[in-house]
């Protein structure tokens, strides 16, 4: 009786090492495959990232031109470098949409960016004045 339960044992216990076996090479793969695809995301996503110069110019209303805003680009994610509430996204094409506030001042934009400059147009209400315009970004 003893010899055939340890032929049971051995049985049950050499496919699960023969499956094992390939557990190796099934790692080796991923850890080379998962980092190149974090990064060739990561490398796309990442075209736009620094702080861009937003200087914002006024084609309707009785709005002052002329401002410039600090903007901080991380990934797909826009956020205020300094100077006002900002949020807003950036897609894999440089499609860019984004809401700035600064006090009683909102606006909303959108355009698109590339390489080290960018351009579009925004709309508001600027110290309670109804205001649209252009703007253009140059990272630093």
């Amino acid at each position: 009786m003893a010899h055939f339960d340890r032929s049971i044992a051995v049985t049950l216990v050499v496919p699960r090492l023969r499956r094992l076996r390939w557990l190796p090479v099934f790692a080796a793969l991923a850890a080379v495959a998962v980092p190149a695809a974090a990064e060739a995301k990561g490398s796309r996503m990442r075209a736009y990232d620094g702080v861009w110069n937003v200087v914002f110019a006024t084609t309707r209303g009785n709005c002052s031109s002329g401002y410039s805003v600090p903007f901080t680009v991380i990934g797909s994610r826009v956020s205020s470098a300094g100077g006002g509430r900002v949020s807003g996204s950036v897609n894999r094409a440089g499609a860019v949409a984004v809401n700035v506030s600064v006090g009683a001042s909102r606006a909303s934009g959108g355009g698109r960016l590339g390489g080290t400059f960018g351009a579009g147009s925004w709309r508001g209400i600027i110290t309670g004045d109804r205001c649209s315009g252009t703007w253009q970004a140059t990272r630093s």
